[in-house]
């Protein structure tokens, strides 16, 4: 998953990007003004947000509208050190999906930076069950029916982007831009790789195979019947 963090407060967006990085395995990128985060937000794909309102340039609650009237749907989870109920009311209003006042417990608000993540792609449990593989979003690890498979924290990433859009086709460029930060077009080649290694811990022990290939198109995670 690859999130945006706009927010001119360095050492919090460096924290928040570390905690991204290092509990959920997400990618980030980092917008310091609110023009580079509105210019970012239209110019990538993002699963996630975080908007602080206090922002040089455009400001949050201006960059949040303006977003929305371009018809993006990528979840937003504001940050500010405001929580009157008149200002949280506004922000919801304005198109903003959670809200987390400053300062604020980083336990907290990695949950709910998840919550949207997969609020975003229509699932709603932390637990993702695809015929009898089970992935568990919050503690990060994976079954195949009775037995745990220890995955590489990429090969994790890509099974659960694909398991949050069961029986999806899922391109490899869609893939690179939702796992890797503005840089991913340098890992290019590395898609097949992980798919080879899910495939050989997830599919080689098993008669079902959920890993397939849609030649030309990418790849899709469902039940071979």
């Amino acid at each position: 998953m690859r999130v945006l963090v706009v927010e001119d407060e360095r050492r919090l967006s460096d924290n928040i990007a570390r905690a991204l990085r290092e509990s959920a395995g997400y990618a980030v990128d980092i917008a310091t003004d609110g023009a580079q985060g509105f210019y970012l937000a239209e110019s990538n794909a993002y699963d996630l947000i975080i908007l602080d309102l206090m922002l040089p340039k455009l400001d949050g609650q201006s960059l949040l509208v303006r977003y929305r009237k371009r018809g993006h749907e990528t979840p937003v989870l504001v940050l500010s050190a405001r929580d009157e109920k008149e200002s949280v009311v506004k922000l919801l209003n304005a198109g903003a999906d959670d809200y987390i006042a400053k300062p604020f417990d980083l336990g907290e608000f990695l949950a709910r930076a998840k919550a949207l993540v997969r609020r975003g792609a229509g699932q709603h449990s932390p637990v993702i069950s695809i015929g009898d593989l089970q992935l568990d979003t919050v503690s990060r690890s994976v079954r195949r029916g009775n037995k745990e498979v220890a995955l590489a924290p990429m090969e994790y990433r890509v099974l659960e982007y694909l398991g949050h859009r069961p029986r999806a086709v899922v391109s490899k460029t869609e893939l690179l831009e939702h796992l890797y930060d503005y840089n991913w077009e340098k890992f290019s080649n590395v898609i097949e790789v992980y798919i080879s290694g899910l495939r050989r811990k997830i599919d080689d022990c098993s008669d079902e195979k959920l890993i397939h290939t849609v030649r030309g198109h990418g790849y899709v995670l469902r039940p071979s019947r």
